[in-house]
């Protein structure tokens, strides 16, 4: 019996592993791995195949998480108020997502992802591989469709869009193949209506508008229950400080709170943009008020109107327009439930997020979400329609673009006699720039050349990514301390680690000099990089070496802003590339207008050339491909506040203090040994 018992037991095991086995879903960081390595050895059927996979792993994993939030929150509902009850509910729907999940994809621990890859597919950089990839493999039409997918992302690729425009060139593509993969169909629904509006559709609009506000508020259910995943804590360390039960339920349940009120702006933004759609869910009652009204219904025209003053009441145009329809009908109607409901919901979560914020410690001012710039007037008192509906203005104007300087100053003295002013602010047609020559010497650039060559490491610098803005060059770094400690262990000539000290330290005077600077400027970050063309991947190439962005914020070329907050690195207020080499194609440093196409000016790299500049808005740059060789260069970020200053130039200071004072003792027993006895 014990025997049967044993072989009973190893079959139901071997079933449980298949079963699983089978329900495993290949998690997608993986995936992406694997097809940026098979990018990388040229073998495009492979970087479709894992890029493909990748996808739809990724899609998958939040389709489930969706899934099973929503399903284990109708089986377990909070009902009642007893305390035993609520956590019971609470232990149960864990245990149902957790069995949810893990039945349709596999281990949880499986699919963590780091938010490097995770921001990498909102970025939807895999179809940039897709589409070079379909294009080797002569699919055009599946080339377009990832080209156009990319783009819509990164509206600032000006390569893409050039390519796009050649896409449409050539034999055998179709408009059809211009489809966007990932589009969120709320968003759909809406800008088709608009469209349809545009032409004076107005009849057949109706029916887009009303399927975007059905999806609208599907995608704001989904978006609720993934934010019910794990949270950042910034103000505190909870493993480290020692909270109750209760300060850990309010403090995680205020994070996720957060995250579901800024459902509103995710919904509202299309992808690639920082800024949202103004005025977006009620514009959606506003546009059918006034279908509605032109196709003859107006107790529909009233009821949108009467939705739309639940989130600007009192406001003239459309309280005219109610009005109106009131006149017409004989009667009053009543505004939409949905968005009653939503709203009520809306305002009882501020109340408990200011409470919950309260209880971290932390402010909490709610974004102004649908600001408004009104509509026509309408001397007839007949209902207009929108204006302006494009305009994508941001929610707030609280973070400026420009870093503020009580005077704008350039023309100083250059500190070394060498140095040579090639063009100013005003021959490199902006604000804040400069290029010099003969920052360093030949032999000085030849120098770090070779020591680049042994210390830098692929991804380094780029938090392991070892082609962080292009698929088609490889990106090698090193920092200042990491390059002293190879000159003191021997991997590398220490006198060569010294001279990059040397030289950052050289332009960073140089800089605080030129810019007549009433303060210190301290080093944010030092960089010495080299980006290297790969072989095979040149031909036709449509990117850039790295993408036009600004130093201190994040650039919104739709907007015409640059919005100075996280992930942007804030406090950094000068910039700086000394140059090691020329001897590569391509590769040239420019500098754009705000929309990051127009070009006001180029620099091709040499060596010892440098362009220094203010980092904010004020100066979108990229770099245009290195189609060949390898381009390199001491990368400098400065601020002017010390407690950003970059902490492992301090530890370098140290070293290279602890060195020269060895140096002057190494001085002082050679003058007179005797001394030392």
């Amino acid at each position: 019996m014990d025997v049967y018992s044993k072989i009973y037991g190893l079959l139901t095991f071997i079933l449980q592993s298949i079963l699983l086995s089978s329900t495993t879903l290949e998690p997608f960081d993986l995936l992406y791995d694997n097809g940026m390595e098979a990018f990388h050895k040229g073998d495009y059927d492979n970087v479709v195949r894992y890029m493909e996979g990748a996808l739809e792993s990724f899609s998958e994993v939040r389709q489930t998480r969706i899934r099973c939030r929503l399903k284990c929150g109708d089986q377990h509902r909070f009902d009642g108020f007893l305390t035993d009850k609520i956590y019971e509910v609470i232990l149960y729907r864990a245990h149902c997502i957790n069995q949810c999940t893990e039945g349709e994809i596999g281990a949880q621990s499986m699919h963590k992802v780091s938010e490097d890859v995770i921001q990498d597919f909102n970025r939807r950089i895999p179809y940039n591989y897709l589409q070079l990839a379909y294009r080797k493999l002569g699919q055009l039409d599946k080339a377009v469709s990832a080209a156009h997918t990319y783009f819509q992302a990164n509206p600032e690729h000006v390569e893409m869009g050039e390519h796009l425009e050649q896409y449409k060139a050539q034999k055998g593509v179709k408009e059809e193949h211009f489809i966007d993969r990932e589009s969120r169909p709320h968003q759909k629904a809406f800008f088709a209506g608009v469209k349809l509006y545009n032409k004076g559709n107005y009849k057949e609009s109706v029916t887009f508008f009303e399927d975007a506000l059905t999806e609208y508020y599907r995608a704001d259910v989904e978006c609720r229950a993934l934010c019910e995943g794990p949270q950042h804590f910034e103000e505190q360390n909870h493993v480290l400080y020692k909270y109750n039960l209760y300060e850990l339920i309010s403090d995680h349940y205020t994070q996720v709170l957060h995250c579901q009120h800024e459902c509103i702006r995710d919904l509202a933004t299309r992808p690639g943009r920082l800024s949202p759609m103004e005025n977006y869910l009620p514009l959606h009652y506003d546009y059918l008020q006034f279908a509605y009204f032109q196709a003859g219904r107006n107790e529909k025209a009233l009821e949108c109107a009467l939705t739309y003053l639940l989130f600007h009441e009192g406001e003239k145009f459309m309280s005219e327009n109610v009005e109106y329809y009131r006149e017409v009908l004989g009667h009053d109607g009543q505004p939409r439930k949905e968005a009653e409901q939503y709203l009520k919901r809306h305002k009882q979560e501020l109340d408990l997020l200011l409470i919950g914020s309260s209880n971290l410690g932390v402010p909490y001012t709610e974004a102004n979400y649908w600001s408004s710039s009104g509509g026509r007037e309408d001397t007839n008192r007949i209902p207009s329609g929108t204006n302006g509906w494009m305009d994508y203005v941001p929610i707030s104007k609280r973070n400026i673009t420009v870093s503020v300087f009580h005077e704008l100053r350039e023309g100083g003295p250059l500190v070394y006699e060498n140095v040579r002013l090639v063009q100013n602010s005003v021959t490199l047609n902006g604000s804040q720039r400069v290029l010099f020559d003969d920052v360093i010497s030949e032999d000085e650039c030849s120098e770090l050349n070779h020591l680049a060559h042994s210390v830098t490491a692929a991804g380094d610098g780029y938090k392991g990514k070892m082609s962080p803005h292009t698929p088609n060059e490889k990106f090698e770094g090193a920092t200042v301390l990491k390059t002293l400690k190879y000159g003191y262990e021997g991997r590398v000539p220490l006198k060569s680690a010294r001279l990059f000290y040397d030289v950052s330290e050289k332009a960073r005077r140089i800089i605080e000099s030129y810019f007549m600077l009433n303060s210190t400027l301290h080093f944010s970050y030092t960089h010495l990089v080299c980006r290297t063309a790969i072989s095979g991947q040149q031909d036709h190439r449509n990117d850039l070496s790295h993408p036009i962005h600004a130093d201190n914020c994040l650039l919104d070329p739709e907007a015409n802003e640059c919005w100075k907050e996280p992930p942007a690195y804030t406090y950094r207020d000068y910039s700086a590339l000394l140059y090691l080499n020329g001897n590569f194609d391509g590769g040239e440093f420019i500098f754009t207008e705000i929309d990051a196409k127009t070009v006001t000016a180029s620099v091709k790299p040499r060596c010892g050339r440098m362009v220094g500049f203010s980092s904010g808005g004020e100066n979108p740059h990229g770099v245009r491909a290195v189609t060949r060789g390898q381009r390199c260069a001491v990368a400098l970020w400065f601020t002017l506040d010390p407690l950003y200053r970059e902490l492992e130039r301090l530890q370098a200071d140290e070293v290279i203090q602890g060195l020269d004072n060895q140096h002057m003792r190494d001085q002082g027993l050679h003058i007179n040994p005797k001394d030392e006895l």
